[in-house]
């Protein structure tokens, strides 16, 4: 099956040799994909109206959607999120189907899974955010068990999974 990997304007995607990028994926222009970082089926990732990058040891889940947006090193994004030019810093993670635009998702913060996050907001380093329109406690103040969280959704685990699939990734 070939890849689904388009130049825009000149531009292509970047996808370092370490990276695993489904076949079944979608990379469009200004695009870079890190070493150890995971897209799995589905993804669309456009670089069109500004870069998409996916940091090292980052990992973006089933049919999630980026555009124009930054994932800093070792950010999970799960199945079905969408994140239009928005930047998700290091050590973060964001639950399914979540939405977030024109806004940033500080280092080492969770975004619930079917958040939304509008557009201005700027969600602190070491929070959890939730709810539609998002709202946002240090992750301390949650019932959230965040070191359980991050371990059980760790990019090491990730990764390994990525490979064991064989065919499926590039």
């Amino acid at each position: 099956m070939d890849s689904r990997k388009y130049s825009f304007e000149g531009a292509e995607p970047e996808i370092h040799g370490n990276a695993h990028v489904s076949r079944e994926a979608t990379l469009v222009g200004d695009v870079t994909v890190a070493s150890n970082a995971s897209v799995w089926p589905g993804v669309v990732l456009r670089g069109d109206i500004g870069p998409v990058s996916v940091g090292r040891e980052s990992h973006v889940g089933d049919n999630a959607t980026l555009h124009a947006a930054a994932l800093g090193e070792r950010v999970m994004v799960g199945h079905g999120t969408v994140l239009n030019e928005a930047t998700v810093e290091d050590g973060s993670l964001v639950g399914f189907n979540a939405s977030i635009s024109d806004a940033t998702v500080g280092e080492g913060s969770i975004v619930a899974m079917g958040t939304s996050v509008l557009p201005g907001t700027e969600i602190p380093p070491g929070s959890f955010a939730f709810g539609t329109p998002a709202q946002y406690v240090p992750l301390e103040e949650s019932r959230v068990n965040a070191e359980g969280v991050f371990e059980a959704y760790s990019s090491g685990g990730y990764a390994n999974l990525a490979a064991r699939h064989g065919e499926l990734f590039e």
